[in-house]
């Protein structure tokens, strides 16, 4: 892929960053609105309008901008913490060359290294996040470094080192905590509904526009608060897929051997072992799916809807059918597929 290329995904990469934040400063808005509603700080008047002040929109949007701002100056730090990574030192030899791969894939991408850090976990993954490439991390687990030879990292590695260049690692830490952000809020307003109930400052049927309104407004808020959720983590999982492919292709690119990373994934398929630390908020990070391991490699459509990655099956299919391909071409061939 030539430089313009990766310019042009750098930008494109930037226009779907700011787009996504947009849409979850819309879905905390339209939260805040509907909960102003509920409690009563903004109600229906009689000529169809609404009154009050929206005390809680405004509260739910600057906590969408705050999250929105964390996220980008300090996501890194807060992935990590969420699946209790460490730094990665040399204490091992098996640590070693881990860093040592680390160097060599990003000198094969021009790029300064990124910080390694390790999770304690038997189950073997990998994941890249960070704002640009000079504050990247890659993170490996200890099932990674334990079942995973030289040539076999070298293709893990790569792959992470692809979504750094490529800046799909600052869409998706900023989506990871999002997508958090989103959650709990409408787990509030859920709770709230049911246990809280309609607030007493709520006017009178015959000042908000009539109890069918109110009513309606009840049911489209539930509504709301259940689907908000599923769609920030659709939307997650969505933007995850579609950059599996392309990372794939930008290994074989650096490491000049699709058999690599196809032996990595092949390791990985016959390891049926989700990770202890995994939540659907960080799933679309991982080179693989971390929740259901290997067996979750079903091609339906339902199927790839609901799942944070494309099958796996499939992605060793591409790499197996580029090993008679001269490395170039292979990763030419996959970069075209994976669009």
């Amino acid at each position: 892929m030539a430089a313009t290329d990766f310019r042009a995904l750098e930008r494109t990469n930037r226009r779907e960053t700011a787009l996504l934040v947009a849409v979850f400063l819309m879905l905390f808005t339209a939260l805040g609105f509907g909960l102003d509603l509920l409690i009563g700080d903004l109600y229906l008047t009689d000529t169809g309008g609404i009154g009050g002040v929206p005390l809680l929109t405004v509260a739910a949007l600057i906590i969408g901008i705050i999250q929105a701002l964390a996220s980008y100056y300090g996501g890194s730090r807060l992935v990590l913490a969420s699946v209790h990574a460490r730094a990665l030192t040399p204490d091992t030899p098996q640590h070693q060359m881990v860093l040592n791969v680390i160097q060599e894939m990003a000198v094969a991408a021009r790029m300064p290294p990124p910080r390694a850090y390790l999770m304690d976990d038997p189950a073997p993954n990998a994941f890249a996040t960070g704002r640009d490439p000079e504050h990247s991390v890659i993170c490996v687990t200890q099932g990674l470094v334990n079942t995973m030879d030289r040539e076999e990292l070298q293709g893990v590695i790569g792959h992470e080192m692809a979504h750094i260049r490529d800046y799909d690692i600052r869409t998706m830490m900023m989506i990871a905590v999002l997508v958090g952000g989103i959650a709990m809020l409408a787990d509030f307003v859920y709770r709230w509904m049911w246990f809280g109930g309609p607030s007493q400052r709520r006017r009178s049927s015959s000042d908000n526009g009539g109890g069918n309104a109110g009513a309606l407004i009840l049911v489209v808020v539930m509504l709301l608060a259940v689907l908000a959720p599923i769609f920030s983590q659709l939307l997650a999982m969505a933007v995850s897929r579609q950059r599996e492919y392309l990372a794939d292709a930008a290994s074989v690119e650096f490491t000049r051997n699709p058999r690599a990373l196809l032996r990595a994934l092949q390791t990985i398929a016959n390891v049926e072992s989700p990770l202890r630390n995994a939540s659907r908020g960080t799933a679309h990070l991982f080179i693989v799916n971390p929740l259901e391991g290997a067996r979750d490699d079903d091609e339906g459509f339902l199927d790839n809807l609901l799942s944070t990655h494309p099958p796996l099956s499939r992605r060793i299919a591409r790499l197996q059918a580029l090993l008679d391909q001269p490395a170039t071409a292979a990763a030419s061939s996959m970069q075209a597929s994976g669009h």
